[in-house]
């Protein structure tokens, strides 16, 4: 029913879908060059689409630009007009961004790209599209129909600690010793710092979100006196696909 993916700093990228992509664009002597805060092209993600779509005056920015396709083929990157400039990672850009991602995939599987991805012109991502078509459609079909949610899971110090009390009069004649010897320091300090026993995503098909739901729920309930639980999405792939384009642009010989 789903598939489970650690979230971490440490998590390995080997699978091909999370590789960076080398993409070469050629250089077009008719299109001229843009200069930084001129007209580019915000990269929100990647659809499987042969129709030209319209998201609306929703794009990143705040100055209402329309959310569009630039389309290839059966695929198509979801983009807005944009300065060419670098995008700070403000509150109001990672909301607008966001934003997008979630209005898109309510109808689609979109694979995002890393925030701040920014392209010249239509025909750049046209040229992209192409080179790496192959790559691209293989991930959207492992992921389609799929969303991503996140599971965090935190055990409640104070309340297993008090049922072991109640357990065990060794242990609780322990735990008074310490309080009064002011060792908390030492022993419930590390103890605080290893709350967290699962920090994970979860991939999980479309038509079976409501019974992963029931499931988490379920677990919730059972342990929820024990266990705290964090429960997030549904949200785009972001931790089972990660797209990076390393671009490389050649002059005409």
């Amino acid at each position: 029913m789903a598939t489970a993916r650690p979230v971490g700093k440490s998590r390995r990228s080997t699978e091909a879908a999370k590789e960076d992509l080398h993409v070469r664009i050629s250089e077009t002597p008719d299109v001229p060059e843009t200069s930084p805060g001129e007209g580019g092209r915000y990269v929100y993600g990647i659809v499987e689409t042969k129709e030209h779509l319209n998201f609306g005056k929703i794009g990143i920015g705040g100055a209402g630009e329309p959310v569009y396709t630039v389309n290839h083929q059966d695929i198509a990157a979801v983009v807005s007009k944009t300065p060419v400039a670098i995008f700070d990672p403000t509150r109001e850009n990672a909301l607008a961004h966001e934003h997008v991602i979630e209005t898109v995939m309510k109808n689609h599987t979109i694979i995002p790209m890393s925030f701040g991805t920014v392209f010249r012109t239509d025909d750049d991502i046209r040229q992209v599209l192409k080179s790496i078509y192959l790559s691209l459609k293989d991930v959207l079909n492992q992921m389609a129909g799929k969303l991503e949610f996140g599971l965090k899971v935190n055990w409640d110090r104070d309340q297993i600690i008090e049922e072991l009390q109640q357990q065990d009069e060794e242990l609780r004649r322990f735990h008074h010793e310490i309080v009064r010897k002011q060792l908390q320091s030492t022993y419930f300090a590390r103890m605080q710092l290893d709350k967290m026993i699962m920090n994970a995503a979860f991939l999980v098909e479309r038509d079976r979100e409501t019974e992963f739901d029931a499931v988490v729920n379920k677990i919730a309930k059972k342990y929820g006196k024990r266990l705290k639980f964090k429960y997030t999405g549904p949200w785009p792939p972001y931790n089972f696909v990660n797209i990076r384009l390393k671009l490389e642009r050649l002059s005409p010989d």
